[in-house]
């Protein structure tokens, strides 16, 4: 049974395959993609050459379908800190780019005409990075490349 996967799918899970193969996150398609590969026959070798990944990746991919179905192999969200600068991002320029131009102005335009107020928004935003996290190593010296006048 040495290179044949033990993978079986129903129509209505090859069905979801399908559509998630045509997915616009390139992640959750390729992930589609290598099962439905598996289930037409094709070796963990040949799939991972197909999509320049490692046999162990192809391995892993199946065992997640095998484990929880096609919603398994689907994009989520890595948990960790909420993106402050994106969202606060987002709110300055979601509206501006929504909201119908009354000047004319479009696309790159309107974002060049932000109001300081809302720069200083995203400027705020930026601050990140408390005090201590900062750097408290001082910068070397810059050399001096100039000849001395005769």
């Amino acid at each position: 049974m040495a290179g044949k996967s033990p993978l079986k799918a129903s129509a209505e899970q090859k069905l979801g395959l399908e559509t998630l193969a045509a997915s616009r996150d390139r992640g959750e398609a390729d992930r589609a993609r290598a099962v439905l590969l598996t289930l037409a026959g094709w070796t963990s070798r040949r799939i991972a050459e197909a999509f320049a990944v490692r046999e162990d990746t192809v391995r892993l991919w199946r065992s997640d379908f095998m484990r929880g179905g096609f919603e398994a192999l689907k994009a989520s969200i890595a948990p960790g800190p909420v993106p402050v600068k994106t969202e606060a991002a987002l709110r300055v320029i979601t509206p501006l780019l929504e909201a119908p131009s009354l000047t004319g102005l479009t696309g790159r335009s309107r974002v060049s005409s932000l109001r300081s107020r809302d720069v200083r928004a995203l400027r705020l935003a930026d601050r990140s990075c408390p005090k201590r996290c900062e750097k408290k190593v001082p910068l070397a010296p810059a050399a001096t490349n100039r000849i001395p006048p005769t």
